[in-house]
This record gives structure tokens, C-alpha cells and sequence, in this order.
């Protein structure tokens, strides 16, 4: 379950254009109008109609407010993986990335917003792995099907890896 998508598809209902200004506004403008816990909030019947049948992965996973509110709600262990790539090597990849790129003045302007407005390295400094995405794709896949394997071999309950 990709968190993000809740903020393009408000994006689209909302008749904007996906520009980095319009997500951080959605972004923060739902967290204002439904808590700090927002996304969690919305996407927790999907999140837990899924841990029901297996373990679950929860892509973007930002806030310290969604990270406690899940934790409170699943019923289920929750593991977060961290995965951090050095600032330089994140910012050309999201300048080259083919959907929504970013420049590097964008993408330091976002991690501010994020830090500041968001609490963003509450979940990090919590993370039960983390990963460094120095990479190629394959290797990331490798180490997150590694974590993976050992969660769910050490866990006889369904839980959601976020």
C-alpha cells in the first residue's frame, strides 16, 4: 500500500497539477483538516483488510503521528525499514526520474517541509532496519526480501511493514 497515492489522487480531485508545491500543500492541508495522523487514518481500512490475509507492506510512511497511530491501530506487530541513500545520489535520482522530478533545490525544499512540518525523522530514528540505497534496484529488492523473510519467519501473526 503506497501512502503517497492519497496525496495525487486529492491532487486530482482537487483539480491541480502535480507540482512539488501542490503535493507539500495537499500533503500538509490534509494533515491539517484530519490530524497529523492523516494518512494512516484514511488508508487504515485498507491496511488492516490486508494484514488480515498476510503480511503487508505500507510504502511512505512519513509522520511520527502515523507511525504511533498505526502502532495503536493494527493489532499486529509493525516493523519500518528505513531506507536512506546519501543526499547527493537521492536528489540526482529524483531529478532523473521519468514521473514527478525534482530538482535538487526541490527535493531539499520537500525534506525540510517534511522534517519540520511532519516530524519525518521520527519513524527513521525508530526504524527497526535500515537499508542504504546506494545501489542498483536489485540490489534494494535482494535486502528487502532479506528483511522480509526474517520478519515474517520470526512472526507467526500477520503483521504490515512499513
Amino acid at each position: 500500500m503506497y501512502l503517497g497515492r492519497i496525496t495525487l489522487d486529492e491532487i486530482a480531485r482537487r483539480g491541480l497539477d502535480a507540482t512539488p508545491q501542490n503535493e507539500q500543500f495537499v500533503r500538509e492541508d490534509l494533515r491539517r483538516i484530519h490530524g497529523d495522523a492523516a494518512y494512516a487514518k484514511m488508508a487504515l481500512s485498507v491496511i488492516l483488510e490486508h494484514v488480515r490475509h498476510s503480511p503487508t507492506l505500507i510504502d511512505g510512511l512519513y509522520s511520527w503521528a502515523e507511525y504511533r497511530f498505526l502502532q495503536a491501530h493494527l493489532g499486529s506487530p509493525l516493523y519500518v525499514i528505513a531506507i536512506c541513500a546519501e543526499r547527493q545520489r537521492r536528489y540526482a535520482r529524483l531529478s532523473e526520474r521519468a514521473n514527478r522530478p525534482l530538482t535538487a533545490r526541490e527535493a531539499e525544499e520537500r525534506d525540510i517541509a517534511e522534517i519540520e512540518n511532519i516530524q519525518k525523522g521520527g519513524p527513521i530514528a525508530m526504524a527497526d532496519f535500515t537499508l542504504t540505497n546506494d545501489g542498483d534496484p536489485e540490489q534494494l529488492y535482494a535486502l528487502l526480501d532479506a528483511i522480509a523473510d526474517r520478519i515474517t519467519l520470526g512472526v507467526s501473526d500477520a503483521g504490515a511493514i512499513a
